[in-house]
């Protein structure tokens, strides 16, 4: 094995786990009676059901409805792009904040309910399992900071969402209610902090690659408490991850790589500065006929953010590198001159229209072409899938769910944006692209955030949490008190007692 991602097909064929993903909420308990009476007898079942809990982890770059460019389209850095203005009725209406309750992607609710449910399952089992006890304990935390991780998405996303932690029966699916965004908060805290301590510090690449460590707990729990508005906790937590001297590894041997360009490279996996990453592959075999349902292991952002057929002329004599893609998510002009004078500006933007220029290449222009796209995620010929399978699925780029510099500026901007230490962290992730200090502050941080971490699907929740939202994305038309959060896919509320967010109601 390895990682664990490549575990998959085992859960498929061993669980058929997998095959509710696509199903919403209220259909998913069928599956769970099947576990609970038939499986979790012993360590290796215990072991593949953490898999199917994990799998959920791909949401963030994986399938045509992944985070990445759904939430990059809603900031002030890109638009929605792809073929036309009706490609993706989801992203498109996210985009310009026409979204309504038949319009979102039912997937961003029922997939992270999918992986909440699956760790329900396990924990309410784990306990009779005969398996070694601190092995158990492992499988207990990583299923307890899984779900607080996709509780975390789900509140940030819809705010008001039901919070469960059993297996819910068929008969109680359709009195489940919602419960109060400071409970869930409450409830992921608790999850985090008590998975903490059986996290290993560090893990074997060659065989639990894309496993949780301590850093990640540590870091995804300071995250948290940045955005339930508990700043002295969050820099606390975060300090443990950043280290005593921020540049200088941490306890755990993590550190900001030397050069920036180097994230970006599809065979530099679980590099140093990577704190939790969602692992691709280019040999899954994935076609169209399961892109989408968690059967499919490739980086999906690759093939939709390159520009639509995109291809050299016969005149260029360079190297053939880039694939054609979607033209999803071109930068914004306004980005492009925040970023144009930026050491980062070449590992980032990508200027097709450059290469037009100079009679290099050719593509055709998408819906709300700027010609600048997320060089980061980039589709490169040497990337794609060697064996069976469509090549625009196989991808095998990994993504970060959290890095390094994500957590320095996370903890700068917990202590205030102010001191000594908020300094020294701003300081290091500037220096490592070779810029020169400036005086820390909230500003500072917010620009720094916005080049350092551009295209990888913070900046819309970045604006929300700092307030800025409207007043960045207004002219998109962004309403304050509404589209802040998503709307509950209206298949949600039919039947049952969940209520719909304000100002989303017919």
């Amino acid at each position: 094995m390895k990682n664990i991602k490549m575990k998959f097909t085992l859960l498929v064929s061993t669980v058929t786990l997998m095959t509710a993903c696509k199903k919403d909420f209220i259909t998913i308990t069928p599956q769970g009676q099947f576990l609970s009476e038939n499986y979790y007898s012993n360590r290796d079942q215990a072991y593949t059901g953490l898999v199917g809990v994990y799998d959920v982890l791909r949401k963030n770059a994986g399938g045509f409805e992944n985070m990445i460019t759904f939430f990059n389209a809603a900031s002030d850095d890109n638009y929605s792009g792809g073929g036309n203005s009706s490609d993706g009725a989801g992203i498109q209406s996210f985009a310009n904040f026409t979204i309504n309750p038949n319009l979102v992607p039912g997937s961003y609710w029922n997939d992270h309910y999918q992986g909440i449910f699956r760790a329900n399952v396990l924990l309410s089992k784990i306990g009779a399992v005969n398996m070694n006890a601190a092995e158990k304990a492992r499988f207990t935390a990583e299923a307890k900071a899984l779900r607080a991780i996709y509780y975390f998405n789900l509140v940030r996303m819809f705010k008001n969402i039901p919070l469960l932690l059993e297996p819910v029966s068929a008969n109680d699916i359709y009195n489940v209610t919602q419960a109060a965004p400071t409970a869930v908060y409450t409830q992921i805290e608790k999850d985090l902090s008590e998975a903490i301590p059986d996290l290993p510090n560090t893990v074997v690449l060659a065989t639990e690659a894309g496993r949780l460590t301590k850093a990640a707990g540590q870091a995804m729990l300071g995250k948290v408490y940045l955005y339930d508005g508990k700043a002295a906790q969050a820099a606390t937590q975060l300090a443990l991850v950043n280290g005593p001297t921020p540049g200088q590894p941490n306890q755990y041997g993590n550190k900001l790589l030397a050069n920036f360009a180097d994230l970006w490279v599809f065979t530099n996996k679980f590099n140093s500065e990577s704190i939790l990453e969602c692992v691709h592959t280019n040999q899954s075999n994935a076609d169209w006929g399961f892109w989408g349902s968690s059967a499919d292991e490739g980086n999906s952002v690759n093939q939709m953010v390159g520009p639509r057929s995109f291809a050299p002329t016969a005149t260029y004599n360079g190297p053939d590198i880039y694939r054609a893609g979607w033209s999803f998510n071109t930068w914004t002009q306004d980005f492009y001159d925040a970023i144009k004078a930026d050491p980062r500006f070449p590992s980032t933007v990508f200027d097709a229209k450059a290469y037009v220029a100079a009679g290099m290449a050719t593509y055709i222009d998408g819906y709300m072409n700027t010609g600048y796209f997320i060089k980061k995620f980039l589709p490169l010929r040497s990337d794609q899938r060697t064996g069976g399978g469509t090549l625009e699925l196989n991808f095998q780029q990994n993504d970060y769910i959290i890095r390094l510099a994500d957590t320095y500026l996370l903890e700068a901007e917990a202590l205030g944006a102010t001191g000594t230490r908020a300094q020294a962290l701003l300081d290091a992730v500037r220096a490592r692209v070779g810029l020169t200090p400036v005086p820390v502050s909230l500003a500072a941080i917010k620009a720094e955030r916005r080049l350092e971490l551009a295209g990888e699907g913070h900046r819309f929740f970045d604006l929300v949490r700092w307030g800025d939202a409207a007043a960045k994305l207004g002219g998109r038309g962004f309403v304050a008190g509404k589209n802040e959060i998503l709307p509950i896919p209206a298949r949600e509320l039919i039947g049952t007692k969940l209520t719909q967010n304000p100002n989303y109601q017919k």
